[in-house]
């Protein structure tokens, strides 16, 4: 692989000018930021130092896996690190600017807040691409859901938000597949031939899922807390996690019973993202916790209609034993080759240059200033000020890096 030879440089806090505020997270806030040094605008994540001493560990290690990620020339399914800054107040990172906000955000603009078979399996295709690189470097991803999957400026997906990550020793797991050569491939400047989205991907104009204009809804965002449930040390390196972390609907039965996890808790996450996608509610929600987490256990996924392809794979991802879950035994290659991809050119992802969404540039004009927001926060409010939207809303991860 071709290494990068340029380190991320250190970012100047005064040298930037954040626009908004992109979304909240449970670990911090995203600012679009445009640095007087450069012509294009990035996403700007700040912790506050004082918040809590997890946030503090998890965005240094968000911080580490970006740089690694940097290390070579970016993943065009996943995100680079731009430039990192720390001083006695903040943590802050910046990486690209995704301008089409998340995958749930997008799905909520559909009429039946679903999106078709077609679409769903593009998307998903450069999910398991991203998670096919993370996975031959050792890492475990443990937070795939909606909000975490971005629109770049092009269309294409990325994944992001890493704090819950976990570095493993991969298995072997005789894996059949070559990735392809990504290491081409420049997210921020392409100039691939043209191509259209495929005819077995995208439906005719008339009837595009993306022509809707009606708004978005967000739903809550229940983040499990990453503190081990047994009390067990966490190793820099190991074949197996015993962390109990993830989002509520998403995690896996393996982690709720406490007996170790590994590479496989993202297929099972994709088993539940696909079924999202698809019915437009996750497989075992409950009414609380407790009844969400029983369900993971011990429910089957309800499909409607006639089985298809792609109810037959998501039902061979929510396998609850891991080691009888597609992607196992071969790794990514096992879910490549099922029929719901039959016919995919998956060395032709990065040419797409028609995917079936295409945001619009839309960088709202301001100013704020960084340190000033985080001292408003701390104040109540009063006639001379009130809180904006963006600063009011919690538990959101709209663009949550």
């Amino acid at each position: 692989m071709e290494e990068n030879k340029t380190t991320p440089p250190e970012l100047e806090l005064d040298n930037l000018r954040a626009i908004k505020v992109l979304g909240k997270g449970a670990t911090g806030t995203v600012f679009l930021v445009h640095d007087k040094s450069r012509d294009l605008p990035f996403a700007l994540k700040v912790v506050e130092k004082s918040s809590s001493h997890h946030a503090d560990r998890r965005a240094i290690h968000e911080i580490s896996v970006l740089r690694r990620l940097s290390a070579a020339v970016p993943h065009p399914f996943l995100p680079y690190l731009i430039g990192s800054f720390e001083n006695p107040e903040f943590i802050c990172w910046a990486i690209p600017y995704c301008p089409g906000g998340d995958l749930n955000v997008l799905r909520y603009r559909q009429n039946d807040h679903v999106f078709s078979p077609a679409v769903i399996r593009f998307y998903l295709a450069e999910i398991i691409c991203a998670l096919e690189y993370l996975h031959e470097r050792g890492i475990v991803y443990r937070d795939l859901k909606p909000e975490n999957i971005l629109v770049q400026q092009s269309g294409h997906v990325t994944l992001t938000d890493f704090d819950l990550s976990r570095d493993l020793i991969p298995r072997k797991t005789g894996n059949r597949c070559f990735s392809s050569d990504y290491e081409e491939v420049n997210p921020v400047k392409q100039t691939p031939q043209k191509r259209k989205f495929p005819r077995f991907v995208l439906p005719k104009r008339g009837n595009h899922p993306f022509h809707n204009k009606k708004g978005s809804k967000k739903t809550k965002n229940a983040r499990v807390s990453p503190l081990s449930r047994r009390n067990h040390i966490e190793f820099p390196t190991n074949e197996r996690s015993n962390s109990f972390v993830g989002t509520e609907e998403y995690v896996s039965p393996e982690v709720i019973r406490g007996d170790g996890h590994e590479f496989s808790v993202d297929w099972w996450a994709l088993g539940v993202l696909c079924y999202e996608m698809l019915y437009g509610k996750t497989p075992f929600k409950g009414k609380n916790r407790k009844e969400t987490f029983s369900k993971i256990l011990l429910a089957e996924p309800e499909y409607i209609g006639k089985p298809s392809a792609v109810t037959d794979m998501i039902g061979k991802l929510l396998e609850k034993d891991p080691t009888r879950r597609l992607g196992y035994l071969h790794g990514t290659c096992e879910i490549k080759e099922h029929e719901f991809f039959d016919g995919l050119r998956w060395d032709l992802l990065t040419e797409v240059l028609r995917p079936p969404f295409v945001p619009s540039t839309d960088e709202t004009d301001g100013r704020i200033d960084i340190r000033e927001y985080f001292q408003r926060l701390k104040l109540p409010p009063s006639p001379l000020w009130s809180p904006s939207r963006e600063e009011c809303r919690h538990n959101v991860s709209l663009t949550e890096f």
